[in-house]
C-alpha cells in the first residue's frame, strides 16, 4: 500500500503568483438572495393557498 500524498497539487514557484478566483459582485449576491426570497414566498403563499 502506497501512502497518499499530502499535497496533490503542485507548489507554485515564487515567480507564479497565486490565482484565485474572483469573489462574485454586490449585484450578483443581491440577485441570488432575490431569488430565494422570492422562491420562499411562493413556498408560502402555495402552501397556504393549496393548503
Amino acid at each position: 500500500m502506497t501512502t497518499p500524498n499530502p499535497n496533490p497539487t503542485p507548489n507554485p514557484t515564487s515567480e507564479e503568483p497565486q490565482r484565485y478566483e474572483p469573489g462574485p459582485t454586490p449585484g450578483k449576491v443581491l440577485a441570488w438572495v432575490l431569488l430565494f426570497l422570492v422562491a420562499a414566498v411562493v413556498v408560502v403563499v402555495g402552501g397556504v393557498y393549496f393548503g
